[in-house]
C-alpha cells in the first residue's frame, strides 16, 4: 500500500484512512501539523485507491487484511488509527479484530451500522464514466465537464483529486473504477461483531450529516463501550474539511491523552 509519512520515526505511530473516493492526498495539511505534536504518521492510499494497488477483490475483509499487513511490514507498534467514512469501517474492524495492536481510536462520521446505497455516490461513478481523461487538457475543462452532474463545488473538487498527469503530460484516472463499481453495495454493509475495543475511543459526527443518528448510540457503544461521541456544529459528512481547525483541537488532544482534551474545544462541539 502506498503511503505519505511525516513526522519523527520513533514517535507515537498514527495511521489515517482516508474514505471512498478518496486518498492520503486528502489529508496532507492535517498529518503535517498532527506530525509536530509528537506522531509518526502514516497516511495510507487504500487498495483501488491512489497510487496503491488495483484489485477486483474489494470489501471490508480485504481491506482490513491490507492494514493488517501494513502495519506487520512496518513494524508498527501500538498505533493510533483515525479513519473517515469508509476508512472509519475498516479503522472500526480492524480495531475489534485486534484490540491488543490498538491504543486509541478515532472514526469520523461513521457507524457501525448497514447503509442503503447512497445517490451521491452513484453520481460521482457516472461523472467519472462520463469524462474520458485522455480527451482532455487541463484541469478546468474536466472540472467544466463534470459540473453539471456534480453541482457542488467541494465534491467536484474532491473527485477530481483523482485526475493525475500521465508521464506523457495526458490525464487518467487513479481510481480504479473497474474494482470499486462492481462492489460499491459491500461498502454499504455492516460490522457484526461481539467484540469489544475497551480503550479510549473517539467519534466525530458531523452535525448536519445523517451518517451517524441517535439511534446508532448504543450499538456503538456495546462495541466501544468507553467511546465518546462529539457532534460538530455545522458540518456535513466532510467534518474535517468543514471545521479543520475544531477537528484538529479535538483530535490532538484526545490523541495524545491531554486531560482536557473536549474542554478545550467546547465552542461548536457538543458531547453525547
Amino acid at each position: 500500500m502506498f503511503c505519505r509519512r511525516y513526522g519523527d520515526s520513533g514517535a507515537q505511530p498514527l495511521i489515517i484512512l482516508h474514505g471512498l473516493f478518496g486518498t492520503s492526498d486528502n489529508w496532507v495539511s492535517y498529518s503535517r501539523r498532527i506530525a509536530d505534536e509528537g506522531f509518526e504518521v502514516f497516511a495510507l492510499d487504500q487498495r483501488n485507491h491512489g497510487q496503491s494497488p488495483k484489485s477486483p477483490a474489494f470489501n471490508y475483509l480485504a481491506l482490513t487484511d491490507d492494514l493488517y499487513e501494513f502495519i506487520e511490514d512496518h513494524g508498527i507498534e501500538n498505533p493510533v488509527l483515525l479513519g473517515h467514512s469508509l476508512g472509519g469501517k475498516v479503522a472500526m474492524r480492524f480495531t475489534l479484530e485486534n484490540p491488543e495492536l490498538v491504543k486509541r481510536l478515532v472514526v469520523v462520521d461513521i457507524s457501525l451500522k448497514s447503509y442503503p446505497p447512497r445517490l451521491e455516490h452513484l453520481k460521482i461513478i457516472k461523472a467519472m464514466r462520463t469524462l474520458d481523461p485522455s480527451q482532455i487538457s487541463n484541469r478546468s475543462e474536466a472540472e467544466e465537464k463534470i459540473a453539471g452532474m456534480l453541482p457542488e463545488m467541494r465534491i467536484r473538487q474532491f473527485v477530481l483529486k483523482n485526475l493525475h498527469r500521465t508521464p506523457e503530460n495526458g490525464f487518467e484516472w487513479r481510481l480504479n473504477i473497474d474494482g470499486i463499481e462492481p462492489n460499491l453495495n459491500e461498502m454499504f454493509d455492516g460490522i457484526n461483531l461481539d467484540e469489544t475495543f475497551e480503550k479510549p475511543t473517539l467519534f466525530i459526527k458531523g452535525g448536519a450529516s445523517n451518517y451517524i443518528v441517535l439511534d446508532d448510540f448504543p450499538h456503538i457503544r456495546k462495541n466501544f463501550p468507553n467511546a465518546e461521541i462529539i457532534t460538530i456544529d455545522g458540518t456535513s459528512h466532510w467534518v474535517q474539511v468543514e471545521a479543520p481547525e475544531r477537528f484538529f483541537q479535538l483530535t490532538s488532544g484526545f490523541m495524545n491523552g491531554n486531560p482536557s482534551w473536549y474542554g478545550d474545544v467546547q465552542q461548536g462541539a457538543e458531547r453525547n
